[in-house]
C-alpha cells in the first residue's frame, strides 16, 4: 500500500506544480495572453498543454494505482514497478512538452512518456479486471 500511496502522492505532486507552472508563465507573459496562448511555441502554451494532458491521465491513474494498491497490501515488485513507471511515464511527458520546440512537434521524451502512459494503464486495468473477475 506505501508504493500505492507514494506513486498517488507523486502524481498529485504533479498536477499541482505544473499547475503553479502556468500561473507563473501567466504572470511573466510580456504579449498579451491571448497571443502566448495561440503560438504554439511559447513557454505558456506548453505550460497549459503540459498541464492539461497530465489532468486527462493522471486521475484515472491515480485511481488505478489506489485501488490495486488497496486489493494487494503487499504487492510483487513487478506491480510496484508498474506503479513507479505509470508515475515516471507523466513526468517524463510532461518534461517533453515544456522543453519541446512546439506543442505539435513529437520528440522522444513526449513519445515515451506517452507510449508508458498507454502501457502502464492498459497493464494496470488488465490487472484490476483480472482481479475482480477471480471475485465472481
Amino acid at each position: 500500500m506505501a508504493t500505492a500511496l507514494l506513486s498517488v502522492g507523486l502524481l498529485g505532486l504533479l498536477v499541482f506544480l505544473l499547475g503553479a507552472n502556468v500561473s507563473r508563465e501567466r504572470r511573466s507573459v510580456t504579449v498579451t495572453q491571448h497571443e502566448a496562448e495561440a503560438d504554439p511555441a511559447s513557454s505558456l502554451r506548453k505550460a497549459i498543454r503540459a498541464h492539461g494532458n497530465c489532468i486527462e491521465y493522471v486521475p484515472m491513474l491515480a485511481l488505478m494505482i489506489l485501488a490495486v494498491g488497496l486489493r494487494s497490501p503487499l504487492l510483487p515488485t513487478w506491480i510496484a514497478a508498474l506503479m513507479f513507471a505509470a508515475v515516471a511515464s507523466r513526468y517524463i511527458h510532461a518534461a517533453g512538452v515544456l522543453t519541446g520546440g512546439s506543442v505539435y512537434e513529437a520528440n522522444a521524451m513526449k513519445r515515451i512518456g506517452a507510449a508508458g502512459t498507454y502501457l502502464t494503464g492498459l497493464l494496470l486495468s488488465g490487472i484490476l479486471v483480472y482481479r475482480a473477475a477471480l471475485l465472481f
